[in-house]
């Protein structure tokens, strides 16, 4: 009764019992599950997410905090928390879940599964509630590599194709100064995997903050913040920026009637953002409108058919459960600056886990450009065994928790700091 999935004969709740107690049973099931059962999966329930799937922390006071199976004292991540952890728990072999700007890419990364955000408008969006239209896309889960393609042939309508490899692993070397770990433990599993796979000539690196600054004019319209006085220009916040703005407007027009006709119980920290979202002026949606295509256009041309983009899945390991960590300002703008990415330009992304570091999980994410699901799935499928085996490689190393590689922290530190 929890997810934003319709089933028939069944209340679906936005993870808010004043939105369950005020709407009617689903009149008939989502397409998306539908398509799924017909093609031979049983559905075995629904599952948590955050109220009105508005966080990425997945922590849900009214129903509960879905316990996190590979860090229990951690937050499983949101807003579809409860969809990740039946498959990190083993109790389903996939799950679907909802990603607006990062509801399936942080619960994957939290939780320590696959998790898989294809590209926008690329599954239907029919009887599943909506938060912001311009951005959500519907994802799932898997810890099987093969299990997700399955589900993505599935869910994508995709006709038999020659599998292809990729030409070209490009590593957004600026977004690796994010990290909270060391960067080794996610750069150099990848490298290592792909040099081994493919061979060196594949591996590219790029600053993608030169790159977007050149392609995307509509950034540089929306300074960031001021710090010490001066405006922050850093793309990554500007972007952020356009995505909440874009977020907001999208989902005071569906659903501010409502909030304002019922004023339901709400979370504290999700009251306060659901406010700041009534507030919002309906300015500036057309350059955020631009901004979405100028990023769609500028990664289509540095990916092309054949181009992965590697940066991190999210920047910290999961925080504590109810702790303040995971509402700061400073917390939230790493994660959502690297999730952004994806969200804003609508190309498709997944989230790899990379085995654990200091006892907690580790992810990297793979992006291919908007359209190239079936590259981006397949390359999952033929890099998954060997990223293992890097990772736990790394794992076992005797480096210790703060040594960087020297070659990956050279190359890293050419980069400008941008988070």
């Amino acid at each position: 009764m929890l997810l934003r999935f319709d089933i028939e004969g069944y209340v679906t709740g936005f993870g808010n019992p004043d939105w369950a107690r005020t709407h009617d049973a689903a009149s008939r099931t989502s397409p998306v599950v539908s398509a799924l059962v017909e093609g031979g999966a049983t559905c075995t329930g629904k599952t948590v997410v955050d109220e009105m799937a508005y966080s990425i922390n997945g922590e849900n006071k009214h129903y509960g905090t879905p316990t996190n199976p590979a860090a229990p004292s951690r937050i499983p991540g949101g807003s579809s928390s409860g969809a990740a952890v039946a498959v990190a728990a083993n109790i389903v072999d996939f799950s679907l879940g909802l990603d607006t700007v990062g509801g399936v890419r942080v619960p994957a990364a939290f939780c320590g599964v696959i998790g898989f955000r294809p590209s926008h408008g690329a599954v239907s969006h029919m009887g599943i509630i909506p938060v912001s239209s311009s951005l959500d896309t519907v994802g799932w889960f898997a810890k099987d590599p093969s299990i997700l393609r399955r589900v993505g042939h599935v869910l994508l309508q995709l006709p038999y194709a020659v599998q292809r490899n990729p030409r070209q692993i490009i590593f957004a070397d600026d977004c690796f100064q994010s990290l909270r770990i060391p960067v080794d433990r996610v750069y150099q599993v990848v490298l290592k995997s792909t040099e081994k796979l493919f061979g060196r000539q594949v591996v590219k690196r790029e600053n993608l903050e030169n790159y977007l600054d050149s392609k995307v004019p509509s950034l540089k319209a929306c300074p960031s913040q001021k710090t010490n006085g001066e405006t922050r220009n850093s793309w990554i916040r500007s972007l952020v920026k356009i995505m909440h703005c874009l977020q907001r407007h999208e989902f005071k027009h569906n659903h501010e009637e409502w909030i304002n006709s019922v004023k339901p119980i709400l979370d504290a920290s999700i009251s306060s953002q659901l406010h700041d979202v009534l507030e919002v002026a309906d300015t500036e949606i057309e350059n955020c409108q631009s901004a979405r295509m100028e990023i769609r256009s500028a990664l289509s041309s540095l990916l092309k058919d054949d181009g992965i983009l590697v940066i991190p899945t999210v920047a910290d390991p999961p925080p504590k459960l109810g702790g303040k960590e995971s509402l700061s300002e400073e917390y939230q703008n790493r994660t959502l600056g690297l999730l952004s990415i994806a969200s804003m330009s609508g190309c498709c992304q997944v989230a790899v886990p990379l085995g654990f570091y200091d006892k907690y999980p580790v992810s990297v994410s793979f992006m291919a450009r908007h359209g190239g699901d079936r590259f981006l799935l397949d390359t999952v499928q033929t890099m998954y065994a060997s990223l293992q085996e890097q990772a736990d490689i790394a794992a076992k190393s005797k480096l210790s928790s703060n040594a960087v590689d020297r070659e990956t922290s050279a190359e890293i530190a050419k980069e400008k700091v941008l988070f």
